[in-house]
């Protein structure tokens, strides 16, 4: 389906985009850095905005993606923002967006013509 494969690829360029915006950050610089912090957690929320799009049938063949968990961490980035522990970001991202990642690249195919869209080496 033409919106799965859309939302997958939303899903898998904006996860990159936290993972860029962190990459050479420490825990330390992120807490001091809002501008990161917005950032990232505005990437997060597309991502999980991109996968309650997914459809059921997707989403069911491809129990390898916590789909409620990243759906969730949107609702609550969007609905609970006051309450947000950026420490618990960090780990989102650091720990949980490189497999993400990496089980979406195989989903979606390169596309020739879009350098963003191609896959990376592993680094």
């Amino acid at each position: 389906m033409w919106r799965d494969d859309a939302c997958l690829l939303d899903m898998l360029l904006h996860a990159r985009k936290a993972r860029s915006f962190t990459e050479s950050a420490t825990l330390e610089s992120f807490l001091d850095d809002a501008q990161v912090q917005a950032a990232t957690l505005h990437v997060l929320q597309i991502v999980g905005e991109a996968a309650s799009k997914v459809s059921p049938d997707f989403r069911g063949n491809h129990p390898e993606i916590e789909w409620e968990r990243i759906i969730n961490l949107r609702h609550r980035l969007v609905h609970d923002y006051p309450r947000i522990e950026l420490p618990k970001i960090w780990t989102v991202v650091r720990d949980h967006i490189p497999p993400l990642i990496a089980a979406l690249e195989p989903l979606v195919p390169p596309d020739s013509d879009n350098p963003s869209t191609k896959q990376r080496d592993p680094e």
